[in-house]
């Protein structure tokens, strides 16, 4: 039985081309359209150029738009979807894709580091294992996946590691949930789900700061006003913040703006582990909320997903938690 996988892209290295002086542009269309893939009959490939922008000009608000378009896609008798983006925000758009996609059809989010017409270009191999596993039975209700470099990735984890490396996913702490080897696709683990949250419409003023040490208050107390909706902390450590942003921490509770914290180490999960001044202990009997397991970009995502969906109190604190 023929399968019908959408493809939506939406522009990035992967659509792009290294000009005669070595710079990377985009182009006015994805190449990766005018490509004609063999398949032997066994899917059917639909096209739409969503987007074709740089993925620095990725927002929230055209994250929206994808996932609006992929949760018609079911109904209108597609088996999969593969979205191809650029590499620097395409976490952010998986997790948020992740999170306000309730169905168990194989999503697929690819990219590529080197350009259309580079040595070495990575691009057309990305897309097509990503079809491969959009396509594959064995990736209905694995959630979101990113798929690079012959791994599969969780959304909720996967990480740009490098600025350059085609190997720049990975999957810090947990690692990757499958390979993809001879065109066939292994899954080693899965992922605990997630609640889902099937948003029309995204807030704004959603702010990520990241601690130092010596860090004051003038960073928080600027975003300290009434149309802030929630800020995400990089802490220190296992969750720990210098004590000199304490009086500013405790006034942005005050005026009700959730305070989310993560760790900005590489690897671990954020933890009240500290009983001190700043500790992670004091920080939680604060009501400052511990959202374990992700980075800060992805961690901004779900608040502003759990905010869009009008979470608040334990409620959100209980979304963020899980």
């Amino acid at each position: 039985m023929t399968k019908k996988i959408l493809i939506l892209h939406t522009g990035g290295t992967i659509s792009m081309s290294e000009d005669a002086d070595g710079n990377i542009k985009p182009n006015d269309q994805n190449p990766l359209t005018a490509i004609q893939l063999e398949n032997k009959g066994e899917v059917e490939l639909v096209t739409e150029e969503i987007f074709n922008v740089p993925s620095p000009h990725m927002t929230p608000q055209r994250m929206l738009e994808l996932s609006l378009r992929i949760r018609r896609a079911e109904a209108e008798g597609f088996f999969g979807a593969v979205v191809t983006h650029g590499t620097d925000t395409l976490e952010e758009t998986a997790i948020f894709l992740d999170l306000t996609i309730s169905s168990k059809m194989p999503v697929v989010v690819t990219g590529a580091m080197r350009s259309s017409n580079e040595v070495g270009s990575d691009g057309l191999y990305n897309f097509r294992t990503a079809i491969t596993v959009a396509s594959s039975p064995e990736s209905m209700g694995k959630g979101v996946v990113v798929v690079m470099n012959d791994e599969i990735h969780s959304a909720r984890y996967v990480t740009k590691t490098h600025t350059t490396n085609v190997a720049t996913f990975r999957t810090p702490t947990f690692g990757p949930i499958g390979i993809v080897s001879e065109g066939h696709v292994n899954y080693v683990q899965t992922i605990k789900p997630q609640a889902h949250e099937p948003i029309d419409h995204v807030v704004s003023n959603v702010y990520l700061v990241k601690a130092y040490a010596g860090m004051g208050t003038e960073l928080l107390h600027a975003l300290n006003k009434p149309e802030t909706n929630g800020i995400v902390i990089e802490a220190l450590g296992a969750g720990n913040m210098p004590p000199e942003t304490l009086p500013e921490l405790q006034s942005l509770i005050d005026h009700n703006i959730p305070l989310v914290l993560v760790s900005r180490c590489f690897n671990g999960i954020a933890e009240p582990v500290y009983d001190y001044e700043g500790g992670g202990v004091n920080l939680a009997k604060m009501g400052i909320i511990f959202c374990r397991g992700l980075t800060g970009p992805k961690a901004r995502i779900k608040l502003l997903v759990g905010l869009s969906a009008g979470l608040k109190g334990e409620e959100l604190k209980k979304y963020l938690n899980n």
